[in-house]
C-alpha cells in the first residue's frame, strides 16, 4: 500500500500553539514500526502546482498565500503565522492527497498521513487549513482524465464547509459530511449530504447514521473514486470534538467506509484530517488504526468489522 507523508515540512509554531504538529512525525514512526505500508517505502509527495491550485482556489488568493501578502485577519482565520514553510507544507499536503488518489486507482487504496484541510474556501483559508486538498485533488484527477465523478466522504468532527462551498455547483463531485451539529464552523455550508449529530453522540448512533449516509452518497454520486477524510476528532477525549466515540467505534467507522467502497469496487484515497486529543498519543493511535484498516483493505477488501 502506498503511503505519503509530509512531516519533514514542519510549520514553525509559537510555544503553546494548540495545533498538534508533532502528531505527524509520531504517526509516520508508528506506521513504519508496524510495517503498515508493507514492502512499499513511505513516499514524500510532490508539491501541487499553481495550475492545480487554481482549479479549486482563486488565483489572487493563491498569490497572496505564496507571496506572504495575507492580512492579519487572513492569518487569524487560518490560525497559523505566515511563513515560507507554511506555503510549502500546504502544497505538499495537497500533493499527498492527489498522489494518493492516483495510487488508489491501481491498488484499491492509498493513504496520506496528512490532508483533510476542508475549511479552506476558494478565496480564503480557515481552521488550520490553507489549501483544500480534497477539492484540489478531485479536480486535478478529473482534469487529468483519470476519473469522471468523485465522492468525498468527510468524517472529521467539523463540517467540511470549505469543500462544500468550493464544489457547490459541481455535480460531478458529491460532498458528504457527517459532523457535530454544535461545533465549528458555526455557520455551516450546504454539502450535497450533511448529517449533523448531537453532542455526546455515541458509537451506535454514529455508525447507524454513517451507514445511512454512505449508502445514500454512493447511490447518488455513482463515483469513480472516493476521498475519505478519517478525522480522529469524533473521539470522546478530543478537546475540540463534542462527540463521544470510542477508539473501537472509530475503527469500525473506518472499516465500514472501506467495506462499502470495496462492495462497490471503488478506489479510496484516505486522509487523516483533524485530531486534538488531550493526549496526542490518543490522536496518533486513532490515526494508526485508520492506516491499519486501510492496509487490511489493501490486502483483502473483504476484511472488515461486521456492519
Amino acid at each position: 500500500m502506498k503511503v505519503f507523508h509530509t512531516d519533514r515540512f514542519v510549520l514553525p509554531l509559537p510555544p503553546g500553539h494548540r495545533f498538534p504538529m508533532e502528531k505527524y512525525a509520531r504517526l509516520r514512526e508508528r506506521v513504519l514500526a508496524e510495517r503498515l505500508n508493507g514492502p512499499e517505502p513511505l513516499r514524500v509527495p510532490d508539491p501541487v502546482t499553481d495550475e492545480q491550485l487554481h482549479r479549486a482556489h482563486d488565483p489572487e488568493y493563491v498569490r497572496r498565500v505564496v507571496r506572504g501578502d495575507l492580512s492579519p485577519q487572513d492569518a487569524r482565520r487560518i490560525g497559523f503565522p505566515w511563513t515560507p514553510q507554511m506555503v510549502e507544507r500546504s502544497r505538499r499536503s495537497a500533493g499527498a492527497t492527489l498522489q494518493a488518489c492516483r495510487a488508489a486507482l491501481g491498488e484499491r487504496v492509498a493513504v496520506s498521513l496528512a490532508g483533510g484541510t476542508h475549511h479552506a474556501f476558494r478565496d480564503r483559508g480557515g481552521g488550520y487549513c490553507v489549501f483544500n486538498d480534497s477539492a484540489v485533488a478531485a479536480l486535478a484527477m478529473q482534469a487529468e482524465g483519470l476519473v469522471r465523478r468523485v465522492l468525498i466522504v468527510d468524517c472529521d468532527v467539523h463540517q467540511g464547509d470549505g469543500t462544500a462551498s468550493i464544489l457547490a455547483h459541481d455535480p460531478s463531485v458529491f460532498t458528504f459530511s457527517i459532523h457535530a451539529a454544535n461545533n465549528y464552523p458555526f455557520r455551516k455550508e450546504s454539502s450535497d449530504l450533511d448529517i449533523a449529530l448531537p453532542d455526546g453522540c455515541d458509537d451506535a448512533l454514529y455508525l447507524a447514521e454513517l451507514e445511512r449516509g454512505v449508502c445514500h452518497a454512493l447511490s447518488a454520486a455513482q463515483p469513480d473514486l472516493v476521498i475519505y477524510l478519517a478525522g480522529a476528532d469524533p473521539f470522546a477525549g478530543d478537546r475540540l470534538g463534542r462527540l463521544g466515540l470510542t477508539k473501537s467505534g472509530l475503527e469500525r467507522r473506518d472499516r465500514l467506509v472501506l467495506g462499502y467502497c470495496a462492495d462497490a469496487g471503488l478506489p479510496v484515497a484516505v486522509t487523516m484530517a483533524g485530531g486534538y486529543a488531550r493526549d496526542v498519543e490518543d490522536t496518533v493511535d486513532i490515526h494508526v488504526r485508520t492506516v491499519r484498516a486501510a492496509a487490511d483493505h489493501a490486502r483483502d477488501p473483504g476484511i472488515r468489522s461486521s456492519r
